[in-house]
């Protein structure tokens, strides 16, 4: 007993010098940049995340690029077994179709804001629209006889919601919904949301000219967003402006267009009149989702830069910036909380 005794005290400062000894993760492991691009909506989407290893940055990655999948699986125009394809198909069979939580959610919101800008924002352009993706192949105008038959179709009037099934229906024959103007800007909340969900907080997903973000990079107050210029001769550069827990969306007729006779037409299409926009501008909107910044791009430039940005004054939350060149001039146009969002000299980091 007296040995056990005399043996007990070494022991215990031996068992507590091994644990000592024993290494533990630090609370908060250093994070490190990645970078992911993937085609995805028939585009390059980017997603650029901060991660304590390459195992947990691959996995969100990757559930961020499903999710976008997943959203154009249902609500492509282009894929004829997509939901939103099926649901088209139905136009004027006096039908209701149930639809899925997600296109529920995307349909409410089109016609909450086509009811709002009477008709600048519409879904159901979407048989006009085909027609100018022909013209633009073809690099002709589009059909006046078709084109008018196309407009008989359209008006967001013609679209019935049932929110107690979460059911639509479409009123009138050869309706085509186009979500292309608010879908992408929901893939990319989805997608940040997805991030989130598998523990990335500082993280920006990208598709086209839209873009959401999370929390800032690692030491940083904000991420640092440069907007694309004019595609002008002498257009200055775009300005940089700084986001945290937001998105930007930036819609013009910079890559998408049709030149006929020296006239410029924007894929954009006026849903009231069923024509592409002539005018050559570029609209930025910043939000707090990116489904919201990337149809209020679609509004702004249909209404044009001073009705547009006042419908941007009257939405709580939103700010909104216009660049167009109506002549040989090239003119801005900024909504009263933009400037709000410059880059100050402080602060900056590659997005």
């Amino acid at each position: 007993m007296n040995h056990l005794r005399s043996v007990w005290p070494f022991l215990l400062t031996l068992l507590l010098a091994t644990a000592s000894c024993v290494s533990h993760p630090p609370e908060n492991p250093p994070l490190t940049r990645y970078e992911y691009q993937q085609a995805q909506m028939g585009l390059p989407f980017r997603i650029v995340l901060y991660a304590p290893d390459q195992l947990r940055a691959d996995r969100a990655a990757e559930a961020g690029f499903q999710r976008i999948k997943q959203l154009n699986d249902s609500m492509s125009d282009y894929e004829p077994e997509s939901e939103l394809s099926k649901l088209s198909r139905t136009s004027g069979s006096g039908n209701e179709v149930r639809v899925s939580a997600d296109l529920w959610r995307v349909l409410k919101r089109s016609q909450e804001l086509a009811e709002r800008s009477t008709g600048a924002f519409d879904v159901t352009v979407g048989p006009c629209v085909n027609l100018w993706r022909k013209a633009r192949r073809e690099e002709k105008m589009p059909d006046p006889a078709r084109l008018l038959e196309a407009r008989q179709a359209v008006g967001y009037q013609h679209v019935r919601l049932r929110p107690a099934r979460h059911a639509v229906e479409l009123l009138v024959p050869n309706m085509r919904l186009d979500l292309g103007g608010i879908a992408k800007g929901f893939a990319v909340d989805e997608a940040l949301r997805a991030l989130g969900g598998n523990g990335i907080k500082q993280a920006l997903v990208a598709g086209g000219g839209d873009m959401a973000v999370s929390g800032p990079p690692p030491g940083k107050r904000a991420w640092h967003i440069a907007i694309a210029p004019l595609d002008t001769t002498n257009a200055p550069p775009g300005p940089v402006v700084l986001l945290r827990h937001a998105a930007i969306a930036t819609s013009g007729d910079v890559f998408q267009r049709l030149n006929i006779d020296g006239k410029r037409y924007s894929h954009i299409v006026d849903p009231r009149t069923g024509i592409g926009l002539v005018d050559h501008s570029l609209v930025s909107v910043i939000a707090k989702d990116c489904m919201t910044a990337d149809s209020l791009t679609k509004v702004v430039s249909v209404l044009g830069p001073e009705r547009g940005l006042k419908f941007i004054e009257a939405t709580p939350g939103v700010a909104g910036r216009v660049v167009r060149k109506p002549g040989e001039r090239i003119e801005a146009y900024e909504s009263s909380k933009f400037a709000r969002y410059y880059e100050k000299k402080d602060s900056s980091v590659r997005p």
